[in-house]
């Protein structure tokens, strides 16, 4: 058997092989910059309004009820940093291990966490008890919460934060194309915002959030956001409790508190959407809490026979609207948020 002809080389040529001089760049050619990653965003926040804007380009979502995360993904590397600032990254393990999957590319999503009920519907108090953090000890270590992601403010080297937030958009659904399990894109919903929200009201939504098409990202509320609310719920200080006369291990109502600047003001009570073993759970945790001073932590005239606390916890309290003396109108109990999370404590001057 004859061996094979050698191939021939497919260059030939006497002089040795070069490549070609480069050229110098074009200055009219857009330069792109690679940027580093910031290494923590503070987050843009929905203004609340009571209508929708009449002029505009305004997409529109339905308003979530959870945790308020950024996810920062770097190859493999994954921190899950709240609103406050603290890396929550164990707490969330579902999602830390589906952002990973999305590597290796370099990414910063702006979403909410949540825990869904069994119509779909996001539940704080179910986030709550999956976190531990009803005031017992024992809970769980971590949530098998899922993420809602709705903005995407680095990518691939590029801070995005200028770019207008319709461009945002489309790369944050070209990014989250497909199933990534525990990570999931918020839906953006082409309707009117008046129908939209009587729609999430009739299915026991918390409301609807607008974001201004046209913007950029900007930290704070800035009106680029709004949120639309069938029911308003915000974040309030406990700062005492009323106890109960019927029995010795809960309480009537819990006294609250809200910033007035820099100071705290009383805002009334809540009595009601306890259950009575968390009751019992959060007045053990009440009475652990130091306090030295006789009087309360707050400017009180009212003659309630109160047991005043350290303003350390910190509650999620829905309620209807204001009375005309600045106090909570139906308020009803949801649960406890972190105390690391003290961020989310209601203004009265936030408007």
């Amino acid at each position: 058997m004859k061996k094979p002809p050698r191939s021939k080389p497919l260059l030939r040529t006497e002089e040795p092989i070069r490549s070609k001089p480069r050229k110098k760049r074009d200055p009219a050619q857009p330069k792109l910059q690679i940027e580093p990653m910031p290494s923590r965003v503070e987050p843009a926040l929905a203004q609340l309004v009571t209508k929708a804007p009449s002029s505009g380009s305004w997409g529109w979502e339905i308003k979530w009820d959870g945790y308020r995360l950024h996810i920062h993904i770097e190859g493999n590397q994954v921190r899950i940093i709240t609103r406050g600032g603290y890396d929550w990254t164990d707490r969330f393990p579902a999602i830390a291990e589906a952002a990973q999957h999305l590597g290796p590319t370099t990414m910063i999503l702006d979403g909410e966490a949540v825990v869904l009920d069994d119509q779909g519907r996001s539940d704080f108090n179910l986030l709550q008890k999956s976190l531990g953090a009803s005031g017992r000890k024992g809970g769980n270590l971590s949530s098998p919460a899922i993420l809602y992601a709705f903005d995407l403010l680095y990518l691939d080297g590029h801070d995005l934060r200028r770019v207008e937030y319709r461009s945002r958009r489309h790369l944050l659904e070209d990014a989250l194309e497909g199933d990534h399990g525990a990570i999931r894109i918020s839906e953006e919903i082409e309707a009117d915002p008046t129908e939209l929200l009587d729609h999430a009201c009739r299915l026991g939504l918390e409301g609807i959030v607008g974001k201004n098409q046209d913007s950029s990202y900007r930290s704070d509320r800035t009106g680029d956001w709004i949120k639309l609310k069938c029911v308003q719920s915000d974040a309030f200080f406990i700062v005492g409790y009323e106890p109960s006369a019927g029995s010795s291990g809960g309480f009537a109502s819990l006294l609250l508190a809200a910033y007035e600047g820099d100071q705290l003001t009383y805002v009334g009570s809540v009595g009601t959407g306890f259950k009575e073993r968390d009751a019992t759970q959060l007045r053990k945790t009440l009475d652990k809490l130091p306090w030295k001073r006789k009087g309360p932590p707050v400017t009180y005239s009212g003659k309630r026979k109160a047991i005043w606390v350290q303003p350390t916890l910190i509650a999620e309290i829905e309620f209807r609207a204001w009375t005309s003396d600045g106090k909570l109108r139906h308020a009803a109990y949801k649960g406890l948020r972190e105390i690391q999370d003290n961020a989310d404590v209601y203004q009265l001057d936030q408007s």
